[in-house]
């Protein structure tokens, strides 16, 4: 009896202590639970969240327009054969086919068109090469009845460019004449000034947009051919030289005429004189039209009494085309007598013996020497015309 007493407040502890560690872990259990609920609700939440920003953000790019890049162009219309038979198919030589005589393009638009080559040399059609005869003129051409008498039966082998003052307004030559519609545009020019270096670069361009043009003449109105038109044209195309008078003159009209300013692009040891009345080929002629670090030394430095026109080109080629250059011009020019002019040929002054004496000058042709040395020669009076065509036939043989 007294052992059951002795056990009865151990049992009694060990229920209590079973029954508080029952409510320890029923209060852990909803505490865990209480907890899981409540970061349940607040994910709920979130994700409800983002879904609603999700479906406005959706909502709203498709609400934007869309950018024109994204849509396929619309295909292009038919093309009816009505339509294709209006184009007519350009070969390549009308697409080569110079503009007319006439146009509109200024100095740097024509310079530009002019200067384009083509970087194979062999042309992928027949072409028969022309020389270019370039008239530089104040007013008429006098000589013209006998460069007619010249040219005539040689159609194809030559073309003709007139350069006069704008102030000039004669008539047009008759239409069967071969100066007909040769005028090209020109501009005012004055003797000496630098323009006149100005009028045959436009002259040489204009005479460059015909492909077919291979050598270039550069005449004056009172210039005649002292040999025929066969002979000309085949001691151009055979020739390996170009013909730009140029040499050192050290006196007041040679190295006088330089200025320092030109430094460091054109020095004194450089500075060239010459004749104007050149002659060249396509190649040089390219290149002349497409200078534009040494014309617009001389068009800024050599004015006045520098007179570019004898010095320009001169210079140009000995600084830059010398190997190629005879440095000798085909025209014949008297300066024996004197003066800042050359000498002026009357009717009297005209006789067979004056002009086989210019047909019959010694120099260097391709290396070897010749009697042929002037095929041109100027300055002849208006009124030597009616010799000169009497004489044609018997002495230049045309």
């Amino acid at each position: 009896m007294k052992s059951s007493t002795s056990q009865y407040p151990v049992n009694s502890v060990s229920k209590l202590f079973n029954a508080q560690l029952h409510f320890v872990r029923f209060l852990t259990y909803i505490l865990i639970l209480g907890f899981g609920v409540t970061i349940g609700v607040i994910f709920s939440f979130y994700l409800k969240d983002c879904t609603f920003s999700l479906q406005f953000t959706q909502l709203s790019v498709s609400a934007l327009p869309r950018k024109a890049s994204m849509q396929p162009p619309p295909p292009p219309p038919p093309i009816t054969e009505t339509q294709t038979s209006n184009h007519s198919h350009v070969g390549l030589k009308e697409f080569l086919k110079p503009p007319p005589i006439m146009h509109d393009m200024d100095d740097k638009e024509l310079m530009w068109r002019a200067s384009m080559s083509a970087k194979i040399p062999e042309y992928p059609f027949d072409r028969v090469p022309k020389v270019a005869f370039m008239f530089l003129t104040r007013g008429p051409l006098f000589f013209a009845p006998l460069w007619e008498q010249f040219f005539k039966g040689h159609e194809g082998y030559y073309s003709i460019y007139v350069h006069s003052n704008p102030s000039f307004n004669a008539s047009q030559p008759e239409k069967n004449s071969v100066f007909h519609g040769r005028r090209i545009p020109g501009k005012e020019v004055q003797w000496g000034n630098v323009n006149m270096v100005e009028a045959e670069r436009r002259l040489l361009a204009n005479a460059l947009l015909d492909v077919s043009n291979q050598r270039f003449v550069l005449l004056s109105e009172s210039c005649i051919p002292i040999f025929n038109f066969t002979t000309v044209y085949s001691y151009l195309m055979n020739s390996t030289q170009n013909y730009v008078m140029a040499y050192d003159e050290n006196s007041p009209v040679g190295r006088g005429r330089y200025s320092i300013r030109m430094l460091p692009d054109v020095s004194l040891r450089q500075w060239r004189k010459g004749s104007q009345w050149f002659e060249m080929d396509r190649e040089l002629a390219l290149e002349v039209v497409s200078d534009r670090k040494y014309f617009p030394i001389f068009q800024q430095y050599c004015r006045g009494s520098c007179y570019a026109d004898e010095h320009y080109l001169p210079t140009y080629v000995s600084i830059n085309f010398w190997e190629g250059n005879s440095n000798r011009s085909l025209t014949f020019v008297d300066w024996s007598r004197g003066g800042p002019h050359p000498a002026t040929f009357m009717r009297s002054e005209v006789t067979v013996e004056f002009l086989e004496k210019l047909r019959s000058k010694r120099c260097q042709y391709n290396g070897n020497s010749t009697n042929v040395c002037f095929l041109f020669a100027r300055k002849f009076l208006p009124n030597t015309l009616s010799r000169l065509l009497n004489l044609a036939p018997e002495v230049m043989h045309f």
